[in-house]
């Protein structure tokens, strides 16, 4: 007879679960607002899981971090960034307290200690293909962010040529094959890269705190036309261009037409610059941390496979993604002649 299965008497192990969204608002009433109604539903699930949840007739947002995704020192440190730049005028969504002055939740999941914030709502809606003046605005709005954090430090990651394109590069490889000519390009474009960037003139480069994530999905836009940033998960330490570089890139992502690309990315420059000035190193560097920034996130996709990104994550994804995306941004700002020199 065989024996019986350790298995058959316990819950099965898991590696990834989510948390149920009628017994976290249950929780959240009993811990922000005793005696009042609480809704709460899934508004997505993946890096971590993101709920609304309405109460007092306000909205809020409860970020689930998945397991082992960040620790507690770290969201520790996102939320003094965020109470940072609230403090400082600044429209961003921040950590709310419960009735005991705690941010920070624990909850035990079956794959382990998860940890939950409960975040103030960005009024407005996202806005795919927003008016040049939009642009505008977030062009100041990020250079009066820039402000506030250069020479801010958080003890957090701090974004450079190993984190952005080594390990990055390190985690593809999983997926893409080293024989394949994407691949191929891809490891020729990386030693091109960490050389620009250690070569880079630091006496031009401003540094402090980043959010790494800045494009139309992490922003709220108001009917008055005020906007909120949001989503700070990303937040670390590096060159401020680098916020700069990653919005650029979505412009140039998510507008087709070439002249409607070139105004809305002079209009974000324009409106930075209103500011603060962007010195020629930076603008030099950009388009090549834009590049950068594309290995960062296809190293993030490749590394959250398991409870992310199987659901589009493949070869054929992964080669349309450097031929499409990648490949194209590079050669739009001719990068690839100082490549070849």
């Amino acid at each position: 007879m065989r024996p019986q299965s350790h298995f058959a008497m316990n819950v099965f192990p898991v590696s990834n679960s989510n948390l149920s969204a009628y017994h976290l608002g249950l929780f959240i009433q009993e811990r922000y607002f005793p005696g009042q109604p609480v809704a709460s539903r899934v508004l997505k699930t993946g890096i971590s899981d993101t709920y609304l949840i309405t109460a007092a007739e306000k909205r809020y947002i409860f970020r689930v971090y998945s397991f082992q995704w960040r620790t507690l020192a770290e969201i520790s440190e996102e939320l003094r960034l965020l109470a940072h730049l609230a403090a400082g005028g600044i429209p961003v969504s921040f950590a709310v307290a419960d009735l005991d002055d705690t941010f920070i939740h624990s909850f035990q999941a079956p794959e382990g200690e998860r940890f939950g914030v409960l975040f103030t709502f960005a009024q407005g809606e996202k806005v795919l293909n927003f008016e040049a003046g939009t642009h505008y605005q977030v062009g100041t709005l990020m250079a009066k962010m820039h402000l506030q954090t250069k020479d801010f430090a958080l003890q957090r990651i701090t974004y450079s040529e190993k984190e952005l394109l080594i390990d990055s590069l390190d985690e593809l490889s999983r997926f893409l094959p080293a024989d394949t000519e994407e691949m191929q390009y891809m490891k020729t474009l990386q030693q091109y890269l960490v050389k620009e960037l250690q070569n880079a003139d630091q006496s031009q480069l401003r540094k402090g705190a980043v959010h790494l994530d800045l494009w139309f999905d992490n922003m709220h836009v108001a009917p008055d036309g005020e906007i909120t940033f949001f989503d700070f998960d990303f937040c670390g330490n590096g060159w401020l261009c680098l916020d700069m570089a990653y919005y650029m890139l979505q412009i140039h992502g998510t507008e087709k037409e070439d002249d409607q690309r070139e105004l809305k990315t002079a209009q974000f420059l324009r409106g930075y610059e209103s500011v603060i000035p962007i010195s020629d190193e930076e603008k030099r560097l950009i388009p090549m941390l834009g590049i950068c920034l594309y290995f960062f996130y296809l190293g993030i996709q490749s590394r959250r496979y398991d409870n992310w990104s199987n659901v589009f994550l493949n070869e054929i994804y992964l080669k349309r993604f450097i031929n499409l995306l990648l490949k194209k941004y590079f050669d739009y700002h001719h990068l690839g002649e100082k490549m070849s020199s």
